[in-house]
């Protein structure tokens, strides 16, 4: 404690730390007399009394010295002890008046220590990429120190000086040891080959940093790892590109992200290396596997299924209040930490992945197709989609054969790509349907013995599976109760058929003078019978000369849908455009 003796028993100015401070003798006087106290058992004190003790009341002498308590503030060799928020830039020097004042940390450890300034050992040859990985660990711990002080209340441009100086002399310090490295470090090669930018570097050692801690994720979520980037708001703003789609992390497979519901409704962002580029970095000496096969490659030498890749999130889907608390608690049920809390209490197999079986029913045109994209979306899933009316067949026996067929096929595009798209089974009533009791017909028996190997495949099968119904009432019991959630799809009120026609009206498009919406809320419509009617709509307003849209077009063609004029189109739902 040398250092702490001689700051309170010197001169100031002759104080080992004085050079340290960057302050003057006036100021310096203020964080001797704060030490005394806090030596004396008093951590905080009101800044008028402090000043009062130094300067005296007579004459208000004390009034003139508020700027240098609020200069240590910006130094942040002091901190406020005030309970609301106090930006130190946007305050007036009277509003320090009756603020408790304390002695930061940094301060405390200039006493101790002397010097705040970094000692590294000296310059020498990495002996392993562990000895490199420390450092870079130790990098992202000064971004995460810096984006803290940042953030305090205080505008302690000091403080992120000291630890950008820091930083600095760490960065300089790997680069010169690299350079004198003659064995392989890993890392530093893969920087070099992908060529990432200073930033990107940052975001993949903070995720590293978190593979390699196994803490809960505090780097993991977008906002966060931005703010480590970001230096004001603009750069935040801008730096969000780096972590959106498109980005050359993400495009070029180093990076991806988990889409899940947050507590308020919204979704979050969750991101993470991906395995192969994680297992290359944590474990260098292993072999690297055999590239895995890409699904739409797989996709083209097959009948059965349509490759979907979902567009759309949980967010573009109007839905009924109950439906969207009901897929809320079903994601929530698939995030990985609650699947990885079941392997640890030995519910669940650790070898098994995400396992679901859901049925989504519901009139046509309510959004059960769209909202399964779309779920597939927020659980970063590709999308395996089969139209169960093409599973009949002229004859007999070739029925039970292609639904094996479906699973199976299924089973082997999973393995062979190494991923876990989502089955999705459109229009499965005949699947779903209650078997026929007593021998019947060769066409009920067909009918059964199809079923029969439906249920048995439903009973094996790993991953997540969607089925899409009308009815739910005709579904056989034995099949109800393969299927862990059962979601229902109800039209839309009022309140929702106004956001769905919101959303789905032409946004360029010439509307007549006074045309309000609201109205054509009114009429009790589908979604997907919002969707067909504002298509048909338009085609035949833009057939006109004057291209412009009348509540009567509308009001038309809603009578038309109506009295079943012309034929119903199908569709798989709505989205916010």
């Amino acid at each position: 404690m040398k250092y702490l003796i001689d700051f309170l028993e010197t001169t100031i100015q002759e104080s080992q730390i004085f050079s340290h401070l960057k302050c003057t003798m006036d100021e310096a006087k203020i964080l001797q007399l704060l030490t005394r106290k806090f030596l004396q058992g008093q951590e905080d004190v009101a800044v008028s009394e402090l000043l009062q003790e130094l300067y005296g009341i007579e004459n208000y002498d004390y009034l003139d010295h508020f700027g240098e308590v609020k200069t240590l503030l910006e130094l942040g060799w002091i901190t406020h002890r005030s309970f609301a928020p106090i930006k130190i830039s946007e305050l007036s020097q009277l509003e320090l008046f009756n603020i408790p004042i304390a002695l930061t940390s940094l301060f405390m450890k200039l006493l101790e220590e002397g010097s705040l300034e970094m000692t590294l050992p000296d310059i020498k040859p990495y002996a392993d990429h562990l000895e490199y990985l420390q450092d870079q660990f130790f990098r992202i711990e000064l971004y995460q120190k810096m984006s803290i002080v940042r953030h305090s209340g205080n505008d302690h441009s000091l403080g992120v000086n000291r630890i950008q100086n820091k930083l600095d002399l760490l960065e300089k310090r790997i680069e010169e040891r690299i350079a004198q490295t003659s064995q392989d470090v890993v890392l530093d090669r893969f920087f070099k080959q992908k060529k990432l930018e200073l930033k990107e570097q940052v975001i993949f050692l903070a995720l590293l940093k978190e593979e390699y801690s196994a803490t809960e994720g505090n780097l993991r979520e977008m906002n966060t790892l931005i703010d480590l980037i970001s230096f004001d708001d603009y750069e935040r703003i801008k730096n969000r590109a780096l972590l959106e789609d498109g980005a050359r992390l993400i495009n070029d497979d180093v990076i991806d992200y988990e889409e899940m519901l947050n507590p308020f409704g919204g979704i979050s962002r969750a991101f993470y290396i991906v395995d192969e580029v994680l297992q290359s970095i944590m474990h260098p000496q292993k072999k690297k596997k055999a590239s895995k096969l890409k699904l739409d490659m797989l996709i083209k030498e097959q009948e059965i299924f349509e490759l979907v890749e979902p567009l759309t999130t949980l967010e573009n889907v109007v839905l009924n209040h109950s439906t969207e608390t009901t897929l809320q608690n079903l994601m929530r049920q698939l995030d990985r930490e609650v699947i990885a809390r079941l392997h640890q209490w030995g519910v669940k197999d650790k070898k098994a992945g995400i396992d679901a079986r859901i049925i989504f029913y519901g009139p046509p045109g309510t959004g059960k197709t769209l909202t399964a994209h779309s779920l597939s979306r927020s659980l970063k899933r590709q999308v395996l989609s089969f139209d169960c009316s093409k599973i009949l067949s002229m004859y007999v026996g070739e029925s039970e054969k292609n639904v094996r067929k479906i699973f199976d096929t299924y089973t082997d595009l999973t393995h062979q790509t190494k991923t876990e798209p989502i089955l999705l089974l459109n229009e499965a009533d005949q699947f779903l349907s209650s078997r026929s009791a007593g021998i019947g017909s060769s066409a009920d028996q067909m009918h059964n013995q199809m079923q029969n190997i439906f249920l048995e495949q439903i009973e094996k099968f790993q991953g997540i599976l969607i089925a899409t119904t009308n009815l739910l009432e005709n579904i056989d019991p034995a099949f109800s109760r393969r299927f862990n959630y059962k979601i229902e799809f109800k039209k839309p009120d009022q309140k929702q058929r106004l956001e769905l026609w919101k959303r789905m009206l032409p946004k360029n498009a010439p509307f007549e003078a006074g045309f309000e919406v609201t109205s054509l809320a009114h009429h009790p419509l589908t979604g997907g019978q919002i969707n067909l009617i504002i298509k048909n709509t338009a085609y035949n307003v833009a057939a006109r000369s004057e291209a412009v849209f009348t509540l009567a077009d509308f009001e038309s063609e809603i009578r038309k849908e109506k009295q079943g004029s012309f034929d119903t189109e199908k569709s798989v739902g709505f989205l916010n455009r």
